[in-house]
């Protein structure tokens, strides 16, 4: 099965605020390629608590696409790639990304994607419910995924390879599941 996790930072608390997005293509939970963009905002404000999660500032991004340009220059042409008739993203704490990407279509006035997408956060409360945390940062340190946290092609590839493992630790198959924890975008 393929799926495409996805990852999303924003300069404030508005989901219309995209300042990066990464995206990494996995075939039966192994990584074949990705893209990665920083974004120029809706509104430039940079609340200064995000600038110091995720390092992103006014100035890396004042001369950068947003995000109408980025999603059909660079989103669309990579999930174009896809060998399925369904685009399936998977991304931790899935409602924040896909309240991203719901929040800059409707902005910008653009269709939201058909897409189904599965939450590794849930999926990772399921499937290790002994941990006390389930933060993507704390599950790479559990099981010695080495990445740069905040960075969102990074966060994106994380996020891959714990659905993967969640896969494998239930003795599934990566398609049954996500058919188990999926929604779908558009509804």
């Amino acid at each position: 099965m393929e799926y495409f996790a996805i990852d999303f930072e924003t300069a404030n608390s508005y989901q219309n605020s995209a300042c990066s997005v990464g995206i990494v293509r996995f075939v039966d939970g192994i990584e074949k390629d990705s893209v990665y963009s920083l974004i120029k905002p809706a509104k430039m404000y940079f609340c200064p608590d995000f600038v110091d999660i995720h390092g992103i500032s006014y100035g890396d991004v004042r001369d950068k696409p947003q995000f109408p340009e980025v999603w059909q220059t660079i989103v669309e042409p990579f999930l174009s790639t896809s060998q399925e008739n369904q685009i399936n993203f998977v991304a931790h704490n899935a409602q924040f990304d896909m309240g991203v990407i719901r929040g800059c279509c409707n902005y910008y006035g653009m269709p939201v994607p058909d897409a189904n997408y599965a939450c590794t956060l849930k999926i990772a409360r399921k499937v290790w419910n002994e941990l006390y945390s389930h933060k993507l940062t704390f599950l790479a340190e559990q099981f010695g995924i080495v990445y740069d946290a905040h960075n969102a092609l990074d966060d994106a590839r994380t996020c891959g390879k714990i659905f993967a493992m969640a896969a494998e630790k239930m003795n599934y198959g990566i398609e049954e599941l996500f058919r188990e924890n999926y929604c779908k975008l558009c509804d």
